[in-house]
This record gives structure tokens, C-alpha cells and sequence, in this order.
């Protein structure tokens, strides 16, 4: 059974930094694309960054430069390094395994985690 927890979300203020982390278990997070995701209250859950099997990643165009997708092996644990946030970035963020591509889109995998609230607010 694939298991995603994420933690580290919280109360920052604008300019601040926050690290998510997303532990797996059931599930390799090297030999599977793993991304976070967000959703802000009244609108569509989005992307905000994948890392691939390969190690290679990609970003929303909101969050390039600010935000850092990595990894650790050892602990099978993904992590969002958020830098300079912003209230916009105000939202619940998941962590989901299993990305896949279709038409030069990516998409969702099966598996999700639970969810960790980061509200950005002075």
C-alpha cells in the first residue's frame, strides 16, 4: 500500500522560506516521478513542480527561481525548498507519485498524500 506524509507547511510571513517534506513508503521515490501540487481555496489544484526518475525537474512558471524540488534516496523522501513566498502562494500543497506525460502535458499520478496547509500572511 503506497503511502505519501507530507509535513512542514505553517505560518510564514512574505519573503520567508519554508522546506516540505513528503515521506513514501510502498513506493520508490527514485523510480518514480514525484511531484507537489497546491490548491488554494476556490481554485483548480496545479502543478508546481516534478522531479523524474532521472533526477531531472520542472517547474511552474509562479514558482521558477523560488522554489526547489529534491530529493533523498536514502530516506525515499521528496522535498519543496520554497524561498521569497509570496500570499499567492497560499494554499494546501500535495505531494503525488506516479506523474506521467500525455500529450506534452504532465498529469497526476494515483497515489496522494494528505496535504499540508502553507498560508503566507503578515
Amino acid at each position: 500500500q503506497v503511502q505519501l506524509v507530507e509535513s512542514g507547511g505553517g505560518l510564514v510571513q512574505p519573503g520567508g522560506s519554508l522546506r516540505l517534506s513528503c515521506v513514501g513508503s510502498g513506493i520508490s521515490v527514485s523510480g518514480n516521478v514525484m511531484g507537489w501540487y497546491r490548491q488554494a481555496p476556490g481554485k483548480q489544484r496545479e502543478l508546481v513542480a516534478a522531479i523524474t526518475s532521472d533526477g531531472s525537474t520542472n517547474y511552474a512558471d509562479s514558482v521558477k527561481g523560488r522554489f526547489t524540488i529534491s530529493r533523498d534516496i536514502a530516506k525515499n523522501t521528496v522535498y519543496l525548498q520554497m524561498n521569497s513566498l509570496e500570499p499567492e502562494d497560499t494554499a494546501v500543497y500535495y505531494c503525488n507519485a506516479g506523474l506521467f506525460v500525455r500529450r506534452s502535458r504532465w498529469l497526476a499520478g494515483d497515489s496522494w498524500g494528505q496535504g499540508t496547509q502553507v498560508t503566507v500572511s503578515l
